[in-house]
């Protein structure tokens, strides 16, 4: 699974990063909120949309496979990752 072609950008309100998954059969549209780039990803309360997408490529890693695992649960809806998504479960 890759991100698709289309770049990342920052939701119209400012409170997401959007982004898609693409596997053979279909793309996903995917969003991390602002809240969990800023609790587990370092990004500045108040940050700009250039430092939301730097935060965003910082982390891609981690952040395409918390979303992967979500669109495998629930393969017909919307990822959209919040702070309960990066939760470590014990």
């Amino acid at each position: 699974m890759a991100v698709a072609d289309v770049a990342p950008g920052v939701s119209p309100d400012g409170r997401a990063i959007i982004f898609r998954l693409s596997d053979r059969r279909r793309d996903i549209v995917c969003a991390i909120t602002r809240e969990a780039l800023e609790e587990y990803f370092w990004l500045p309360a108040g940050a700009d949309e250039v430092r939301m997408l730097k935060t965003f490529a910082d982390g891609r890693q981690r952040i395409l496979a918390v979303a992967e695992r979500k669109m495998r649960v629930r393969p017909d809806q919307p990822v959209r990752l919040t702070i309960d998504d990066f939760l470590t479960k014990r």
